[in-house]
C-alpha cells in the first residue's frame, strides 16, 4: 500500500459538483494541521491484492490442490476486491467462514458485542483488519452500526485491502447514528486522503457533509433522525434500556416543543406593547372594539408561512388522546389537517409521537 502526502482539496471540489458554498466545505476543513500527518492511502492493484492473499493462505497451511482451486475461483470471480479477500479468509479458516456467515444472517439476533477473533492482537494484522473490515461491512448492510463502529475500533485502514470503503462505512455508521464530528472527521479522510476511493463514495460523503451542515439541536430534523435510530434498533431486536431513552429524549423534546408552540400561540394573541393596528378585532387600537363571538375550532391550524412546522398544540393534545381509537382514514385526514405546513418528512415523528402519547395513555388506564 502506498503512502503520500498531498493537499487538502478534494472536498471542495467534491462539494462544489453538488452545488454547495466554499463556506460549507470550509467548515470541514477545519483541522488542516492534524490531517497533514495523515497522507494518502491506496488499493494495492488486483495482483498484488491476490499475492497477498495466496500469502497468507499459504501461511496457514492451505496450499493442497483442491484449496488452491478453490482460490482461483474467488480471484478469478466479478467482486469487488475486499470480498475476494474476505472469500479468502473464509476459506482458509473455519472461524472466519462462520464469523462472516452469522454476520451477513438477517435471520440470527444482530451482535451486541465485537467477537473476540477481531481483537486477539496474536493474529496477523492483515488477518484481524480485512476480517474486521468484512464483518462491519456486513453489519452496516444489516443496518447495525453501534457494533460497525465498535468492530472498526479494532482496525487500521493502513492495512485493509480497501480504505475507501474502511471510511465510507465509518463514515455512513457516524452519520446515522448522529456523530457529527466524527462523521465529518472521516469524511475529509476519505475524500482527502484515499487517492482511489470510488467515486460514489466521494459523492455520497459530500452529500452527507453538506446534510450535517444543516443540523441543528433539538430541532424536528433532530427528532426525526432520532426516530430513525430508533427504529433501527427496534427493527434488530434493541429495545432495551438504551432505546427507552432515547424515546423518553423525543418525546421530552416534542411536549416542550408543544408548550413552546402554547406560548407562541399565546403571544400571537396580544400585539406588542398593546398597539394593535387599526381593524384588528378586540385589540387595542381597534376602533370598533369588536371581539371574536367564539374560540377557532379545535381543527383550526395557525397561518404560517409554509414549511415553518407551526401546529396547532392544543389539537396535537387532542389527537394524542384518541389516536389509538380513530379508523385509519381519519387518522390519515387529521395528519393532512394537522401537518399541512409542515415539510413532509417531519410527518412521521409526529404520527410516530402520537402514537406513543397514545400508548403510553392506554397503559396508564
Amino acid at each position: 500500500m502506498s503512502l503520500r502526502i498531498r493537499p487538502l482539496a478534494a472536498l471542495t471540489l467534491a462539494a462544489a459538483m453538488v452545488g454547495t458554498s466554499a463556506s460549507a466545505a470550509d467548515s470541514a476543513k477545519r483541522t488542516p494541521k492534524e490531517l497533514a500527518s495523515f497522507g494518502v492511502l491506496q488499493s494495492p492493484t488486483l495482483e498484488e491484492a491476490k499475492t497477498q492473499a495466496l500469502n497468507w493462505l499459504k501461511s496457514v497451511g492451505k496450499d493442497d490442490e483442491a484449496t488452491q482451486k478453490a482460490f482461483a475461483a474467488i480471484w478469478s470471480a466479478d467482486k469487488p476486491m475486499l470480498d475476494k479477500v474476505a472469500d479468502t479468509l473464509c476459506l482458509g479458516d473455519a472461524n472466519a467462514a462462520k464469523l462472516l456467515a452469522e454476520a451477513r444472517d438477517t435471520s440470527t439476533p444482530a451482535p451486541t458485542q465485537t467477537p473476540s477473533l477481531l481483537k486477539d492482537v496474536k493474529l496477523p494484522a492483515y488477518y484481524r483488519a480485512n476480517l474486521g473490515l468484512a464483518y462491519a461491512k456486513a453489519l452496516a448492510n444489516r443496518r447495525v452500526f453501534e457494533e460497525v463502529l465498535d468492530a472498526l475500533k479494532n482496525v487500521k485502514a493502513e492495512n485493509v485491502v480497501d480504505p475507501g470503503t474502511y471510511f465510507f462505512y465509518k463514515a455512513v455508521a457516524e452519520h446515522t447514528l448522529m456523530l457529527k464530528k466524527e462523521a465529518n472527521d472521516t469524511i475529509v479522510r476519505l475524500i482527502d486522503d484515499v487517492i482511489d476511493a470510488p467515486e460514489r463514495y466521494r459523492m455520497v460523503a459530500a452529500l452527507m457533509h453538506l446534510d450535517m451542515e444543516t443540523w441543528q439541536e433539538k430541532d424536528l430534523g433532530w427528532i426525526s433522525r432520532k426516530m430513525n435510530v430508533i427504529k433501527d434498533r427496534l427493527e434488530i431486536a434493541r429495545g432495551g434500556k438504551k432505546t427507552q431513552q432515547m424515546e423518553k429524549e423525543v418525546l421530552v423534546r416534542l411536549d416542550e416543543m408543544i408548550k413552546e408552540m402554547e406560548n407562541q400561540a399565546k403571544g400571537q394573541g396580544q400585539c406588542n406593547g398593546g398597539n394593535c393596528p387599526p381593524g384588528s378585532q378586540g385589540q387595542p387600537g381597534n376602533p370598533n372594539g369588536n371581539t371574536p363571538n367564539g374560540p377557532a375550532g379545535d381543527s383550526a391550524i395557525p397561518s404560517a408561512p409554509p414549511g415553518q412546522g407551526v401546529v396547532d398544540p392544543k389539537r396535537l393534545k387532542d389527537l394524542a388522546d384518541v389516536w389509538g381509537t380513530l379508523p385509519e382514514k381519519e387518522r390519515a385526514k387529521a395528519m393532512l389537517e394537522l401537518t399541512r405546513d409542515m415539510p413532509a418528512k417531519y410527518r412521521e415523528a409526529i404520527e410516530i409521537y402520537l402514537k406513543q402519547i397514545s400508548a403510553r395513555s392506554t397503559e396508564n388506564k
